[in-house]
C-alpha cells in the first residue's frame, strides 16, 4: 500500500508538471510541493463521492490556493469525478478527462488557471484572489452547523459534514483571511479545518522578506487548534494531524505544514517554479527524480486509478448510500423538514413564501427604505426558514435584524439562531455570505454602501459563480448628511453596476422594496445588491401611479405626461425618484409634459425586450433628464447625447440633508429648469 500511496503522489505531481508544460503557463512548484497532503486528505478522509459531487452532506474541499488548480484538476481525474450539469443532474461523462488536462488554461477548458465554480464539477467555489477560499470556507461550515441545528434528529444526523480549505502564504498574509479566522475561532467551528502550505516562496522570492510572523501563535490567539506536519512528504504525519482535527470538538483547526516548492525535485524552493513552467529540461529532471517515465507526458501508471476508486471511491459511495437510506427514514419521520432539505438543494421557494409580505399604505411622510425593508425582510424570513444573515456590526443601522419570535442570534452556544453577527469585517461578511450561498441557503449580510468597497472582491465572486447572495447596503448617497464625504457613497454604485451578473436595485419607496423583495426571493443563480436610504421617503399612491411591480421590469413609467406623449422624460433611482416627481408638477404648470420613470434596477431593464424599452423610453423623446445622488458615470446610455445628467461629480461634504441637496443641485427647480432648457433647445 505505501508503494501504491507514493506511486499516486507521484501521479500527481507530474500530472500538473505536464499540464504546466503544455500550456506554457502556471504554476508548478506548489502542486508537487503539497501533493503527498491533499492525496492523503482525499484518499483517506474525505467524505466525498466521485460519482455524486454534489451529496448534500459530503465534505467540501477549498482550494484556496487557487493557483496551484492543476492539483485539483488532476485529483478530479484521478478520482473520477462525475460531471454535474448547471441543473444538478448528474451526467455520465467525467468533470476531468485526460484531454482536459492536456488543454489546461486553454479556451473553454475545463481546466481554467483556477478553479471555477458551476464550470468544473468537484469545484465548490471559485477561488483565486487569495484569501478568498479561506474566507468563503467559513460561510460553509457556518451553514453546515446551522444546518444541523435545525435538522438533525435524534436517530437522524442528516448533516455532520466537514470543510477543509487548503491554504498557502499568501492566503495567510490576505486580510480577509483574519477577519475569517477571528470569526470561525469566535463560533468555535470545530467543522473546519485549514491546512496552511508553509512553503514560504512567494511570487517576489522568499517569505523572508515580507512576512516573518509565527502563523502558528496567531491562530492560537484566535481559539483555533494548530498542529503541525514537519515535512509535507511524511504521510503518516499528515494522517495524524488529520485525525487530530477529527478529534477535535470545540475549536477549528489550522494544520501548519512545512512543504517546499517542487518537494525533493530538482527545482525545489525555486520562486521560478512557483509562477513559471519548468521546461523541457526540468520536466524530464523532475520525472526522473520521481521515478516516472521521461519520455511519456499525461502518464497514469496502471493501478492508480484503482487504488483511488478503492479508497475516495468505494468510501464516498458508503457513505453516500448509507445517508441516502438515512434520508429515506427521516422522510417517513420528518416529512416538513424533509422537504425543506429538498427545497434548499433545488434552491427553490416553499408554498406560501410571500403570504406574510406586508402592504405599505400611501403616506406623504413614508419609511427610510432600510425600514421598509427590514419589516419586509422579517416577514419573508417567517415563510422562508433558511433566510439567513447579519450585518457588519450595523444591523441597528441597516435594519437587518430579524426580531420574530424564535429569530434568535447564531452563537457558539445557539447555532440555530438566524441573526448573525458578523463584526466589523465587511470583506469576511461578503465572504462567509458566499459560502453560506454555495452550501444552498439564502444568507444576506448588510453594511454602508461606502464599505462595499471593503467587500468588492467576494462581491465580484458571488457574481462569477452565479449564486443567489443577498448584499444589502443602507445609507445609500449624500443623504448620510453630517458624516461627510468619508461615509456619503459617490462611485460606489457605478462600481456595483459595473459587476456582469449582479442586479443593484435602488427602489423609490416602500412599495418598490416590497417588489425587490419579491423578485430577489426569486434569484437562483444570480446576486443582489439592496441599496437603501437612510432617510424616509414618501410611500406613494399607487391608485395614480404606475404600479410597484413595475420593479420586475427593472425600470417602468411611474407618471406620464397629461397627453401620454411626453415633451421630456425625468429618470431617477431611489430618493431622485420624489425629486422628480415634484419637478413634474412644477413642469405642468408651465404646461410642459414629464414622464416620470423610476429606475429601480439597471440589469434588469437592460434584459427586457426593444419593444417595452422603447415604450418606457421613446426613442422620439430626446428631451431627457438622469437624477441620482451618485456617480453620473453610465447614465447616457439612458439620456443619450441630447439629454443631461444632474448626479455627482465631486464627493460629497459635511452638513445637514437639506443645505446638501442644494449645493449639489437636487432640488425640483434646478431639474426644472434643466428639463425646460432641454425642450426649449429643440431636437438637435
Amino acid at each position: 500500500m505505501a508503494e501504491l500511496d507514493t506511486l499516486a503522489v507521484n501521479t500527481v505531481r507530474c500530472l500538473c508538471v505536464d499540464a504546466v508544460e503544455q500550456a506554457e503557463s502556471g504554476h508548478p512548484g506548489t502542486p508537487m510541493g503539497i501533493a503527498p497532503v491533499a492525496y492523503t486528505l482525499w484518499q483517506k478522509f474525505l467524505r466525498f463521492d466521485p460519482a455524486d459531487p454534489i451529496w448534500p452532506n459530503r465534505d467540501r474541499f477549498v482550494l484556496s490556493e487557487g493557483h496551484a488548480s492543476t492539483l485539483l484538476w488532476s485529483l478530479l481525474h484521478l478520482t473520477g469525478v462525475r460531471a454535474v450539469d448547471p441543473d444538478y443532474e448528474v451526467l455520465g461523462r467525467p468533470a476531468v478527462t485526460l484531454d482536459d488536462l492536456k488543454t489546461f488554461r486553454q479556451l473553454d477548458s475545463r481546466c481554467p488557471g483556477h478553479p471555477e465554480y458551476r464550470w468544473t464539477s468537484g469545484v465548490e467555489t471559485t477561488t483565486g484572489p487569495l484569501g478568498q477560499g479561506v474566507a468563503t470556507s467559513v460561510g460553509m461550515a457556518l451553514a453546515g452547523r446551522w444546518l444541523a441545528a435545525r435538522y438533525n434528529q435524534p436517530g437522524f444526523s442528516l448533516f455532520d459534514f466537514d470543510v477543509y480549505a487548503l491554504a498557502g502564504d499568501g492566503c495567510m498574509m490576505e486580510g480577509v483571511a483574519s477577519e475569517a479566522a477571528s470569526l470561525a475561532g469566535h463560533h468555535r467551528l470545530a467543522n473546519l479545518c485549514w491546512i496552511y502550505d508553509s512553503n514560504r516562496i512567494t511570487i517576489e522570492g522568499h517569505t523572508d522578506i515580507t512576512f516573518t510572523e509565527d502563523v502558528a501563535a496567531r491562530f492560537l490567539a484566535y481559539g483555533w487548534n494548530v498542529t503541525t506536519v514537519a515535512d509535507a512528504n511524511d504521510l503518516a504525519a499528515v494522517e495524524r494531524a488529520l485525525h487530530s482535527f477529527r478529534a477535535e470538538t470545540e475549536r477549528p483547526t489550522l494544520i501548519v505544514v512545512h512543504s517546499h516548492i517542487g518537494y525533493g525535485s530538482p527545482v525545489e524552493d525555486s520562486p521560478e517554479a512557483h509562477g513559471s513552467p519548468l521546461g523541457p529540461d526540468g520536466v524530464r529532471a523532475a520525472k526522473r527524480f520521481f521515478g516516472m517515465p521521461e519520455d511519456q507526458d499525461f502518464y497514469v501508471p496502471d493501478g492508480v486509478r484503482e487504488h483511488f476508486a478503492q479508497g475516495i471511491g468505494a468510501r464516498g459511495a458508503e457513505l453516500h448510500a448509507s445517508w441516502e437510506r438515512l434520508f429515506e427514514g427521516y422522510r417517513a419521520a420528518w416529512p416538513a423538514f424533509a422537504k425543506e432539505t429538498e427545497l434548499i438543494q433545488r434552491r427553490e421557494l416553499p408554498d406560501g413564501w410571500d403570504q406574510l409580505l406586508p402592504d405599505f399604505p400611501p403616506d406623504p411622510k413614508g419609511l427610510a427604505t432600510r425600514d421598509s425593508s427590514g419589516k419586509v425582510l422579517n416577514a419573508l424570513a417567517q415563510r422562508l426558514p433558511w433566510l439567513i444573515g447579519g450585518s457588519a456590526d450595523l444591523a441597528p443601522s441597516t435594519k437587518t435584524l430579524l426580531t420574530f419570535g424564535g429569530a434568535g442570534s447564531f452563537q457558539p452556544d445557539s447555532p440555530l439562531g438566524r441573526n448573525l453577527h458578523l463584526g466589523v469585517r465587511e470583506h469576511a461578511s461578503a465572504a462567509v455570505t458566499n459560502g453560506m450561498a454555495l452550501v444552498k441557503l439564502r444568507p444576506y449580510w448588510s453594511g454602508f454602501l461606502i464599505f462595499s468597497d471593503y467587500a468588492k472582491a467576494a462581491i465580484r465572486l458571488s457574481a462569477l459563480m452565479e449564486i443567489p447572495a443577498i448584499h444589502i447596503f443602507t445609507h445609500d448617497s449624500i443623504g448620510v448628511g453630517e458624516d461627510g464625504p468619508t461615509h456619503q457613497p459617490v462611485e460606489q454604485l457605478a462600481g456595483l453596476r459595473a459587476m456582469p451578473g449582479l442586479l443593484v436595485f435602488r427602489p423609490a419607496d416602500a412599495g418598490e422594496v416590497v417588489e425587490t423583495w419579491r423578485a430577489v426571493a426569486r434569484l437562483h443563480h444570480e446576486p443582489a445588491a439592496l441599496v437603501l436610504s437612510r432617510q424616509k421617503l414618501p410611500t406613494l399612491d399607487r391608485s395614480v401611479l404606475g404600479p410597484a411591480s413595475g420593479v420586475a421590469h427593472g425600470a417602468y413609467v411611474l407618471a406620464d405626461a397629461p397627453s401620454g406623449a411626453p415633451q421630456v422624460i425625468l429618470l431617477a433611482t431611489g430618493s431622485e425618484v420624489h425629486l422628480a416627481l415634484s419637478a413634474r408638477e412644477e413642469l405642468a404648470a408651465d404646461g410642459i409634459g414629464a414622464r416620470v420613470v423610476s429606475m429601480p434596477c439597471w440589469e434588469l431593464f437592460d434584459r427586457q425586450p426593444r419593444e417595452y424599452r422603447d415604450q418606457v423610453l421613446p426613442p422620439s423623446v430626446k428631451a431627457r433628464v438622469g437624477i441620482e445622488q451618485a456617480s453620473t458615470f453610465g447614465w447616457d446610455r439612458y439620456v443619450g447625447d441630447r439629454g443631461t445628467v444632474i448626479g455627482m461629480n465631486t464627493y460629497g461634504a459635511s452638513a445637514p440633508l437639506k443645505q446638501l441637496l442644494t449645493r449639489f443641485g437636487f432640488t425640483p427647480e434646478r431639474v426644472a429648469r434643466a428639463a425646460r432648457e432641454l425642450v426649449e433647445a429643440g431636437p438637435s
